[in-house]
């Protein structure tokens, strides 16, 4: 059996500057535990960017936005996967690894996104709009990317929609997302009215706020948040485009108008630039924790498992989107 011994003072170092000593000395047995189970296991870790510092800088193995979670999924060397996320990206994870054994820390894990449709709802949209192409948000269940013609992520649906050569798309299910991308790509878009919970919360006035507070700030706002706080803000982009920008720019100070973790693990590792955090928390992302993953590795538990039909047809909707993306 293969043993691990990790320096978890050298993994302390990557976030000293958002975790207190003393927190983190409450950590450390998790951590080399789990080190030490991925070692046994042939395990890795994908961590979404929305999960926290000791997670994302502590365990994680790759991290990124959903398209780089998807990319690198691909990739993967590894008999099992922990998917620190929600359970849609688990489901992906396992749909371009049917062979691999993917496991989720915690199920209650979901998405607001995923829970407002269902493969039914798609088949009635299809059938009230005959011969539109349908775009689904990866932000959903593998049964409703099965109804799919291709996926999106907020990062590549614009390069989505293009690929398409049509001027009508049906956009699904974050009707936020869908206007913000529609305004870009020039198309109209049939949607559905659901919402992201988190980035639904916030508002113009908001954005207004941080520029009061906060003098010369740049604002950064997810493309799932409301078109009006998009407007409002200085760009717009999925996690990885924002973390992006701020490596490459390096701006006095920054406000991103998404999920709380994503400011903590940027200033973990860029501590030149300010950041300034008007966030929310995703209830969903946050059910992750050094714990469960834990457990999940040492029981092998909460194993990921889709219908061979549907995952067929979803697989199809997602490599149709890695292709071009």
């Amino acid at each position: 059996m293969p043993t691990v011994t990790i320096d978890t003072e050298a993994l302390y170092q990557r976030v000293d500057s958002v975790i207190p000593r003393i927190e983190w000395a409450t950590m450390e047995d998790d951590i080399a535990a789990i080190w030490r189970l991925k070692a046994e296991r042939n395990a890795v870790i994908l961590a979404h960017n929305y999960q926290t510092p000791e997670i994302f800088h502590g365990v994680a193995d790759i991290v990124g936005d959903s398209l780089a979670l998807a990319r690198e999924a691909v990739r993967v060397d590894a008999d099992v996967i922990v998917l620190a996320g929600v359970h849609f990206m688990a489901e992906t994870a396992k749909l371009l690894n049917p062979e691999k054994t993917v496991l989720v820390p915690d199920l209650r894990a979901g998405c607001s996104l995923a829970e407002s449709i269902t493969a039914a709802d798609v088949r009635q949209l299809k059938a009230d709009n005959p011969g539109v192409p349908v775009v689904t948000y990866v932000n959903t269940s593998a049964a409703v990317k099965a109804e799919s013609d291709i996926c999106c992520t907020s990062g590549n649906a614009k390069a989505v929609i293009e690929s398409l050569g049509t001027d009508r798309v049906i956009m699904i299910p974050d009707e936020h997302l869908a206007a913000n991308i529609a305004r870009d790509a020039g198309v109209e878009v049939i949607t559905w009215p659901g919402r992201c919970e988190v980035h639904d919360r916030f508002t113009a006035a908001d954005i207004e706020q941080v520029r009061r507070d906060h003098e010369g700030v740049l604002v950064m706002a997810h493309p799932e948040c409301p078109p009006d706080v998009v407007a409002a803000s200085d760009m717009a982009g999925s996690t990885a485009q924002m973390l992006a920008h701020v490596a490459h720019q390096r701006p006095k100070r920054v406000a991103l108008i998404t999920e709380c973790s994503m400011s903590d693990n940027i200033a973990a590792e860029i501590r030149d630039v300010e950041m300034i955090r008007p966030c929310n928390l995703c209830p969903h992302m946050k059910r992750n924790s050094l714990a469960n993953i834990r457990a999940a590795l040492e029981g092998m538990q909460h194993e990921v498992t889709i219908d061979p039909d549907v995952a067929d047809r979803a697989r199809a909707a997602v490599d149709r989107m890695l292709a071009i993306s």
